[in-house]
């Protein structure tokens, strides 16, 4: 089987990637690495979506995967989720792209300009369906994302897209600065694919005080291990 593990930055994944035996080391962003009798190539993008899809679309036109996954962590909205649980982002969105319209924001669906079903979006979504026989997979908490270019504050920005009047707005649970850039490409590649977040933080005023960083890392990386594992047998 061949794996890819998709992170913005080394350090969130560096538990892990020191537990799997190096291959080689094709560049300063990937590395192949081996787990059982599978390949597992670690890719470090960078951060944000610009990054993600430069180094993916690269990575993509000379590699075919038997499963990606994207990992990181992430700040939640509400405290229901708690700080150091792994979830399952499975349906997320690039919630700032589009125009601003008095006091209402205007998506690119709602501008005409992208059909909100035009692959692989459904409904302005983009909703991953991928069936992973990783029991480890199956018992996480499955939420919606929202990928954002600046790190959000306030409480209202759960509404991912913020519709006109008259439109209802759509809540999320989580955000980060790369999930959306990562499920259009698997899902345009049609690479079955989870991205896979834990949350370090509230989405709240930036106090890095009630962070718990190391929990979200440590949880992570034990939950990555256990999927590798899952998916390796």
């Amino acid at each position: 089987m061949k794996l890819l593990l998709v992170a913005a930055t080394a350090f969130e994944v560096r538990p892990l990637a020191a537990k799997l035996p190096l291959i080689s080391q094709e560049s300063e962003v990937l590395s192949t690495h081996l787990f059982n009798n599978s390949t597992v190539d670690i890719l470090v993008t960078g951060v944000g979506m610009v990054l993600t899809s430069w180094h993916l679309g690269r990575l993509f036109a000379a590699n075919h995967y038997d499963l990606a996954i994207n990992a990181g962590i992430a700040g939640a909205f509400s405290t229901d989720i708690k700080i150091g649980t792994v979830v399952n982002v499975t349906e997320d969105c690039i919630s700032e792209l589009g125009a601003e319209d008095g006091e209402d924001f205007l998506t690119i669906f709602d501008l005409g300009l992208m059909d909100p079903n035009q692959h692989p979006y459904q409904e302005g979504k983009l909703i991953n369906g991928s069936k992973v026989k990783s029991k480890t997979v199956e018992v996480l908490k499955k939420v919606s994302g929202s990928t954002v270019n600046t790190i959000h504050q306030k409480q209202e920005d759960r509404f991912a897209g913020r519709q006109a009047k008259g439109k209802t707005e759509r809540q999320v649970d989580v955000e980060s600065m790369e999930g959306a850039a990562f499920l259009f490409g698997c899902l345009s590649e049609k690479i079955p694919c989870i991205q896979i977040r834990s949350v370090s933080n509230y989405v709240a005023v930036r106090d890095k005080s009630k962070w718990n960083i190391k929990l979200a890392l440590d949880n992570l990386n034990k939950t990555l291990l256990e999927i590798i594992r899952d998916v390796s047998q």
